[in-house]
């Protein structure tokens, strides 16, 4: 029996942008998807896509001048990380990944995923399919000699609750899409207030992306540029960036264009040496990128 997906396609025209990215940038959150009957797709998952080739993914990149992407593993193949390495593997050099695994993962598979280039985990608090949270300390202690990080998809609601916890971990912490702060409450409501502090104490980061979780009325989603823009100020050692190509279970928001996403990442940083520092260097550290 064939499997339909029910998510639309991104855009497949990207607009250009009104200037390319500098040398060595890293688009440090995209996905890749095979058919939507690949045997891995998890019974849990919250949403069947369709196809998203490497192939076009690297089309994107090339669209804004962007040389290396990180692959992140979504929440549809669980802790089968097969799709998400093939694509990390064929990008060589220019590729990095984060992995979703539990903490019964063979030391074997780590070290596997770790040749291959990953240097990170997810844990996804928001959709169906994530790892159970009360495994997040001994997931934690396994990547740690690693020198991995733990990706964090999680909502304002459930960071707060999970902060002291967060706080023990002893390992870095990136923030999926700028925390999911809630629209209306403003860069000093709780949860925000949270991560400013975690991404100040210097254990933590933020991605400046998925401005359209936050703004659901389409481009140029200016409610999050009051978020954006502040951590920039604060932060921006502390700071990445990402497309979430191919923009999945984004609804209600309208399909997001490329192009646009990456002229709002423009109109933050108008100042070229702090978009170079999110776009190449402080991602180069962390996802441990060689020389471009």
């Amino acid at each position: 029996m064939s499997i339909e997906p029910d998510i639309p396609s991104p855009d497949a025209v990207i607009k250009p942008p009104r200037e390319r990215a500098p040398a060595g940038a890293i688009d440090c959150h995209a996905h890749v998807f095979a058919a939507p009957d690949a045997h891995y797709l998890s019974p849990n998952r919250a949403y069947t896509p369709p196809e998203a080739t490497l192939a076009s993914y690297q089309a994107m990149l090339a669209s804004l001048g962007i040389q290396r992407g990180v692959i992140v593993q979504p929440s549809l193949y669980g802790t089968v990380n097969d799709c998400s390495r093939e694509a990390v593997e064929a990008m060589g050099d220019n590729g990095r990944g984060v992995a979703v695994i539990d903490q019964n993962v063979a030391e074997a598979e780590l070290q596997r995923l770790h040749q291959a280039g990953f240097r990170g985990t997810r844990f996804n608090f928001v959709t169906d399919g994530g790892i159970d949270l009360r495994e997040l300390e001994a997931v934690a202690e396994r990547i740690k000699d690693l020198g991995w990080h733990i990706q964090c998809f999680i909502d304002r609601h459930t960071l707060l609750e999970l902060l002291p916890r967060l706080k023990t971990l002893e390992v870095d912490l990136v923030f999926d899409h700028l925390g999911q702060p809630d629209p209306q409450g403003g860069i000093d409501q709780p949860s925000f207030r949270a991560l400013r502090d975690m991404l100040a104490g210097g254990r933590a980061w933020t991605k400046i992306s998925g401005a359209y979780r936050v703004d659901h009325a389409g481009a140029p989603w200016p409610i999050a540029d009051q978020f954006a823009e502040c951590l920039v100020r604060e932060a921006p050692d502390r700071l990445l960036w990402g497309s979430d190509r191919p923009h999945p279970h984004i609804d209600p928001s309208p399909m997001p264009n490329d192009g646009d996403l990456f002229n709002r990442l423009l109109a933050w940083t108008p100042d070229e040496a702090v978009r170079k520092k999110i776009l190449v260097d402080n991602p180069s550290r962390l996802y441990d990128f060689g020389p471009v």
